[in-house]
């Protein structure tokens, strides 16, 4: 039988390169004969790539509900796990996700306000108690962060998405998250500086990735 793949995650606030280091590490593993598969949240199917849409830029411009935010997520990641996810993990596939639950405590949790509990459910439901291997969270100032999407979005079509408008002390407060989380799990989180070369940033991926996945 062969044995199931690893799943890692990539987490952090808005501008901590978390797609770059992705293909770093997809390249890397696939130098050593393995099978990989990217994903991002939201998306990654047709389903989720439409929630997507809607979460990003608003229905017509409609504002959308604390509540629906939340649900809409919850609603990408139950079709992400079930049509992606887990068909690759058993295939024995290493699959790679830009943002999986952790997101949602971070942003929905401390960002908005939720209850811990209520999301813990909500994600339990959508996700079956799928847990990653190893999560990777890029940490950044968020005033750093922040002036680098800025940049990016000079020039570009899509612009700026919902989340990446919100104030200062949201974000504030979604990074204050990520790092109450990596410090309550510390056996499946690696908090890696963001804001150091990427070469030595894609090292110590590296390093973990080995440390974790044997």
């Amino acid at each position: 039988m062969k044995p199931r793949g690893y799943f890692i995650t990539f987490e952090g606030p808005e501008g901590g390169g978390k797609s770059t280091q992705i293909q770093l590490l997809a390249r890397r593993l696939e130098t050593q004969g393995r099978t990989v598969l990217c994903l991002r949240e939201p998306g990654g199917t047709v389903t989720g790539d439409a929630i997507r849409k809607i979460l990003q830029q608003g229905p017509g411009g409609e504002p959308i509900a604390p509540s629906a935010e939340l649900l809409l997520f919850a609603a990408s990641r139950a079709q992400l796990v079930e049509r992606m996810i887990r068909p690759a993990l058993d295939r024995g596939d290493w699959v790679l996700c830009d943002r999986f639950f952790d997101s949602t405590t971070a942003y929905q949790g401390f960002g908005r306000g939720f209850d811990r509990g209520t999301l813990k459910t909500l994600q339990d439901l959508a996700t079956g108690g799928l847990k990653p291997d190893l999560t990777l969270l890029l940490d950044l100032d968020v005033l750093v962060g922040l002036e680098r999407i800025h940049r990016r979005a000079i020039g570009s079509e899509q612009g700026l998405d919902r989340i990446e408008c919100e104030k200062v002390d949201f974000h504030q407060r979604v990074r204050r998250g990520y790092l109450a989380l990596a410090a309550e799990d510390p056996g499946r989180f690696r908090v890696i500086a963001a804001d150091q070369d990427s070469a030595l940033i894609e090292a110590q991926i590296g390093k973990a990735v080995a440390d974790v996945c044997r």
